[in-house]
């Protein structure tokens, strides 16, 4: 018997213990098993579990599992073209997404779109395209900033360690200054916004005097909510005073929105808020679905300067990624998602907060923080607080039968169920939320 013939004859359980230890052992998990389906708000496991899931994959499926609008456009468009290469032939698919977002973009001077496949490649696109732009080489990042594990992703990620490890020496001509929050700041809790804003600003200056000149220095990049960094909001004071340094010294400013865009924060784009304008904004998970795809969007009139063949790859805009994306826009608008995540952001920020105020747990929380379903929460660490308490939660939820996860390196976990999640479904989840922690409160 051949062993392609014995693979497809073994049991699902027999397939993971068999498959696991030929998995690159860099993958971490956060559950073992096998998931087998997705619907909505829950996922399937072989061995019959099912849960909720508040991780949407790492905030990607927005609409839930399996959206059936979603899946059935990608299904429709496997029967019809599945690949044509972007360097060959356009395909309708990826005018018809140009065609959608364009209305949505949150500045009317980005009308410029080029779709790739995941956010460290259109992070990777948006150093190059700011090289070529500019002429200029340097780049500044934002400590707690995450922009992939690609070569120059990795070089402007600064949210943990683990991303660059060993791997160095890493792209050339990265800076970096504070993200606007107390933590990367190194500031008391209490600090004003007002002040911190001022903080940070007062370092890019100085970064300009002393490491890295303006006329060296290609771009910005940003976060407009951090995402591994711990989900934390950057004041609309600081993305204008970075615009407005952008401004005086020609350098593009570039709104990574990877995890935040797509509806995610209760508005298309996080961005928007600030009044602020990108010269490049980037997107990604949520845009597909679950589809990979991702989108860099700037001003035609720089992007009309680039030599033909000096942007592409093999699968740069596939036709059933961009057929998904292009249906996601669609049910955003028909089931009105977006006033749905208002909705229910009302509804998880009033229970976080009010466990936040609790006088048994309440204590050891330190800040109920984001925007839309793009939630976080950190607790205490120290001062008496529960050693390892993010981690110990988030088993605890698992346990219980939700699927939720920390970021960054302090004591937070995150919130990304659907945007189109149900109140029902969200009350569950904070439940169990809320049970986990006062479990682990309780043990200490």
């Amino acid at each position: 018997m051949s062993s392609t013939n014995a693979s497809t004859e073994r049991s699902l359980q027999d397939l993971y213990t068999w498959g696991v230890p030929h998995v690159n052992g860099g993958l971490g998990r956060v559950t073992e098993g096998l998931m087998t389906k997705g619907d909505g708000t829950y996922v399937e496991y072989a061995d019959g579990k099912r849960m909720l899931d508040f991780t949407c994959g790492i905030g990607v499926t927005n609409l839930g599992h399996a959206h059936p609008r979603v899946s059935g456009a990608a299904a429709e468009q496997c029967m019809k073209l599945v690949h044509s290469q972007c360097s060959i032939a356009l395909h309708e698919p990826y005018l018809r997404l140009i065609e959608g977002l364009l209305p949505l973009m949150p500045h009317s001077s980005l009308d410029s779109f080029f779709f790739w496949n995941s956010g460290s490649e259109a992070v990777e696109m948006a150093i190059k395209m700011s090289r070529l732009f500019t002429k200029k080489q340097n780049i500044i990042c934002m400590g707690g900033g995450y922009h992939g594990r690609t070569y120059g992703a990795m070089a402007v990620t600064k949210s943990k360690t683990i991303y660059s490890e060993g791997t160095g020496p890493l792209m050339p001509g990265v800076f970096s200054i504070p993200y606007p929050y107390w933590h990367q700041c190194g500031l008391p809790q209490s600090t004003p916004t007002s002040e911190i804003t001022s903080f940070c600003l007062d370092r890019l200056s100085l970064l300009l005097s002393q490491q890295t000149s303006p006329s060296d220095t290609a771009a910005i990049i940003i976060e407009p909510v951090l995402g591994e960094g711990g989900y934390v909001s950057a004041h609309p004071e600081f993305l204008q005073g970075l615009r407005k340094v952008c401004d005086e010294h020609n350098i593009l400013l570039i709104i990574d929105e990877v995890q935040s865009g797509m509806g995610r924060t209760g508005d298309w784009w996080a961005v928007k808020e600030s009044g602020v304008k990108p010269d490049i904004l980037l997107t990604a998970k949520g845009l597909g679905n679950g589809f990979p795809i991702s989108g860099i969007i700037t001003r035609k009139e720089l992007s009309d300067t680039l030599k033909k063949g000096s942007m592409g790859g093999t699968y740069a805009g596939n036709a059933v990624s961009c057929a998904a994306a292009t249906e996601v826009l669609k049910v955003f608008k028909d089931e009105r998602v977006l006033e749905n995540v208002k909705a229910r952001e009302k509804e998880i920020f009033g229970v976080l907060n009010a466990l936040k105020q609790d006088g048994e747990v309440g204590k050891f929380i330190w800040d109920v923080r984001g925007k839309g379903l793009m939630v976080g929460l950190e607790f205490m660490s120290g001062n008496g607080a529960p050693k390892s308490m993010a981690k110990r939660v988030t088993e605890k939820c698992i346990e219980k039968g939700m699927l939720i996860l920390t970021t960054s390196v302090f004591e937070v976990i995150r919130f990304i169920p659907p945007c189109n999640v149900s109140q029902g479904d969200l009350e569950k989840g904070c439940r169990i939320f809320e049970e986990a922690v006062r479990e682990v409160v309780r043990e200490g």
